[in-house]
């Protein structure tokens, strides 16, 4: 995946995306000791920045296998992803969810004209459903992270913040199923100027980290962190990106990603959720190693409970 690449990615999801805006604190900036620049996907359609590589990968397919539709198993922010996506270009979506997946997602998957198919919550179980639709429907199977052209389309989220501000020396992203960082990290390569790419993960789910030390793709055994959406590990695709082009990956523990997303409700007056707080944690955490410099950051989603939120008190 080259410069070209994701040029003519960003300008093929152009009409489907918004150039999400880039916020600032002076606040934020004194905690850090270093100029910090947000850039809010919390914003995007749908609530994330997953919508980028939801687009890209739908309109990179053969128009014939567009009409017979697209299919994944989720029960996040890529399953409203696809649906949007695919109804804004008049396609149709197979989501497969976990039966015991909250109600609440399943309605935003079909308020987004995804066609829902429960199955029970093992991953064999998600794997097998989607692939009788395939078999089925003739329906292309798109992976959340581990996909060629969901990755660049991540990327221009990184893409735009550089066209912006383009003298950063870092920028920060959260560390899921690697999709968005490893865009980043392709984004940050061939359009900054000697920006490095630095992965926050959390403590609890910490196999991107893990996998950067032994050089093989490592898995969680448990992954019980509030960050919910980076609970999903690396790729085929994204990790050798991930370990060409990312300067390292920091851990966070729960407390930390909690108190630095209570920051952003405070100081940016934005919604976003536990898995965007985890990037600004590592950089509150790596604040000695970052002062005086430009930081970028990517927000990468608001889509949260709020009547479940981690920083509120029961007894307020």
């Amino acid at each position: 995946m080259d410069q070209k690449q994701l040029q003519e990615c960003h300008e093929r999801i152009k009409p489907f995306i918004h150039n999400t805006p880039v916020l600032t604190s002076r606040l934020i900036d004194q905690m850090v000791g270093a100029s910090v620049f947000f850039k809010c996907e919390n914003f995007q359609r749908m609530g994330a920045f997953k919508m980028r590589g939801a687009a890209n990968a739908i309109m990179q397919l053969p128009k014939a296998l567009q009409q017979k539709g697209v299919v994944t198993h989720s029960s996040g922010n890529f399953a409203q992803a696809l649906s949007l996506a695919a109804q804004s270009l008049g396609v149709k979506a197979f989501i497969v969810i976990p039966k015991n997946a909250p109600q609440v997602k399943k309605n935003a998957v079909k308020g987004y004209g995804g066609i829902v198919i429960e199955c029970e919550s093992t991953l064999e179980a998600r794997e097998k459903e989607a692939k009788k639709i395939e078999e089925e429907q003739g329906a292309t199977f798109i992976h959340p992270s581990n996909d060629d052209a969901v990755i660049l389309g991540q990327g221009t989220a990184c893409m735009e913040l550089l066209e912006e501000h383009s003298g950063l020396d870092c920028v920060f992203a959260p560390v899921g199923g690697g999709g968005l960082i490893a865009g980043t990290a392709l984004a940050a390569h061939y359009f900054g100027n000697s920006c490095k790419v630095i992965g926050g993960e959390p403590l609890a789910a910490d196999d991107a980290y893990r996998s950067l030390k032994s050089g093989v793709i490592e898995t969680n055994i448990t992954a019980n962190t509030v960050a919910d959406g980076l609970r999903t590990h690396l790729g085929d695709r994204n990790f050798p990106i991930i370990q060409r082009y990312v300067d390292h990956i920091t851990r966070v523990t729960e407390d930390e990603i909690i108190a630095a997303m209570q920051i952003l409700w405070e100081r940016l007056k934005i919604v976003c959720e536990p898995s965007s707080a985890v990037a600004f944690a590592a950089t509150l955490k790596e604040k000695e190693l970052l002062e005086g410099k430009k930081i970028g950051i990517i927000i990468s989603g608001g889509n949260v409970d709020v009547n479940r939120l981690p920083f509120s008190s029961l007894d307020s």
